[in-house]
């Protein structure tokens, strides 16, 4: 009578698992060189230390990383020994990270965007930059040009609570008397505060309408520009226009620098909808988003800078030399930034 058949778990002899030792020994004995130079390639560039690679490595980088990987797909497949394997993933990861990973880190980057990224993507933005600035010398003349003619039109251009009691008609004293410096930061105190929240809300605004082909934007200076040339015609017509730009270009060299540069950059998102050229408008518009977004990361700290200068310097100098001094100075530096700064070797694709 025929004994009933049990499947039951086969356990390997002896002679096989020998020969499954040769085979992983051999398997990684083969391939052992390559492996090695390539954990020396990729330490040396966790390590901070590209000089050490030799040209033939740093070229045959990609092709060793590809065969390490090829090995760990037949190291996973033929079930070799957990030792092999566990090398092999954690020499792949470490490789694929080096290779296709992030270039740099927060630090890295920030180093490179002030030392010629942030610069580069304004230089880029130059046409627009241009026609942003045109719009804006545009609007402060037409605000003056209205409160030349028609008083009554300062009252549509300026809130009153911006203005705080300096409009047409004011005594030259009071006008006077708001530039100086006074206890408890009174004076023009209020229509700076309200003037620096208005301009960043403009420069925020000014870029976010770029992406209505522009045109918003153009609207947007030209009326901005034209409450700031409304309040300097009431200055200059009671014979105080040079005190008044001395007032104001402590803090509004950079601050209005930062509307301009939103601006251009809003119309430079805009334009390129626009006229997209022989790309794509979805190519087009991604090169312009994040050079725009560039651009509008460097108006945000031009705001700060501005938000400083206008809490401590314009309160704490008084004499109109001094006050001219102090903008020159800041319009010098973000020209100079701007112009001489260059683009990093690294960045430049």
């Amino acid at each position: 009578m025929a004994l009933p058949f049990f499947k039951t778990a086969e356990i390997a002899p002896p002679a096989d698992i020998e020969a499954a030792s040769l085979r992983s020994d051999r398997f990684r004995l083969e391939r052992e060189v390559d492996w090695q130079r390539l954990e020396g390639i990729v330490t040396a560039l966790e390590k901070g230390r590209p000089r050490r690679i030799s040209d033939d490595d740093l070229l045959d980088l990609p092709v060793l990383y590809r065969k390490t990987a090829s090995s760990l797909a037949v190291a996973r497949e033929t079930s070799l020994d957990a030792a092999t394997l566990d090398y092999l993933e954690a020499l792949v990861r470490r490789a694929w990270f080096q290779i296709y990973g992030p270039r740099i880190g927060f630090i890295g980057w920030l180093r490179r965007f002030f030392v010629g990224g942030w610069s580069a993507s304004v230089r880029a933005i130059w046409l627009d930059i241009c026609i942003a600035f045109a719009v804006m010398v545009a609007g402060t003349a037409v605000g003056w040009l209205l409160v030349a003619r028609d008083p009554d039109w300062f009252y549509s251009l300026v809130p009153g609570g911006m203005s705080g009691g300096r409009a047409p008609g004011a005594e030259r004293a009071v006008l006077e008397e708001s530039l100086r410096i006074a206890d408890g930061s009174e004076g023009l105190t209020v229509f700076a505060a309200s003037l620096f929240s208005n301009n960043t809300g403009v420069a925020i605004m000014a870029f976010a309408l770029g992406f209505a082909f522009g045109i918003p934007t153009l609207l947007l200076l030209v009326y901005n520009m034209a409450v700031l040339g409304a309040m300097f015609w009431v200055f200059a017509d009671a014979g105080l226009g040079l005190e008044f730009a001395a007032w104001l270009s402590i803090h509004g060299t950079t601050e209005l620098g930062a509307i301009l540069l939103a601006g251009a950059a809003g119309m430079h998102v805009g334009r390129t909808m626009a006229f997209p050229g022989e790309r794509s408008i979805l190519a087009a518009m991604q090169d312009a988003g994040v050079r725009a977004a560039q651009v509008m990361a460097g108006c945000t700290i031009m705001l700060v800078v501005a938000g400083l200068l206008e809490g401590y310097a314009r309160q704490l100098v008084g004499d109109t030399g001094s006050r001219l001094l102090i903008g020159g100075f800041m319009l010098l530096f973000w020209l100079g930034y701007f112009l001489t700064v260059k683009q990093p070797r690294e960045s430049e694709t």
